[in-house]
């Protein structure tokens, strides 16, 4: 998996020495109030050893993401398959997830745009989703300025968590390629 760069940072493959990082950042409950729990740091490990395996297996993934000028690590962001049955998949979702002391600085909008560029310049993907529970309203907001847009029809209940839990309901936002390149060539 290739690193990336932009103005302020490096979308880079994953290093061991990530990994306390990591676990702090699944361990912060404001980080997690949209997740069923906070991980331990062996659940948080475990996720880790998936991401690379999927970085491994398709080239692309969740990158670590740094800031440039002095490499502290932020977060991750980037793309993988949607790993459960919906209407929707099979499907490429782009997700994110930073340190609550790097929140609203523009790091998630501009690691999740060159994540979007590389899915559909390197990737030639058709399309790219992303979803959240309804009361995640930071995330929706960073889908709309990506130019994603909401797909009501296709809004489902989360089928890894149990009929009835408070977070089972999730609302779809969609990417496609020509209208992520619409919005490119107004840039």
């Amino acid at each position: 998996m290739r690193t990336l760069t932009t103005p302020r940072l490096l979308l880079r493959p994953w290093r061991d020495e990530d990994l306390p990082a990591f676990a702090a950042l699944n361990a912060d409950p404001e980080v997690m109030r949209h997740f069923p729990e906070c991980m331990s740091r062996e659940d948080s490990d475990a996720l880790a050893l998936r991401i690379r395996v999927h970085c491994a297996e398709h080239g692309f993934g969740q990158w670590v993401v740094e800031r440039r000028g002095d490499g502290v690590f932020l977060g991750v962001v980037g793309l993988q398959r949607v790993g459960f049955e919906a209407a929707f998949t099979p499907a490429v979702e782009i997700g994110w997830r930073l340190m609550q002391a790097h929140w609203r600085q523009g790091y998630a909008l501009e690691a999740a745009r060159a994540a979007l560029r590389f899915a559909f310049e390197e990737l030639a993907l058709a399309e790219v989703v992303a979803f959240t529970v309804p009361a995640n309203l930071p995330s929706q907001g960073l889908m709309r300025r990506l130019g994603m847009r909401r797909d009501e029809q296709g809004d489902f209940e989360h089928p890894r968590l149990p009929v009835g839990h408070p977070l089972r309901p999730h609302v779809l936002y969609r990417l496609t390629r020509a209208q992520w390149q619409e919005l490119a060539d107004d840039a």
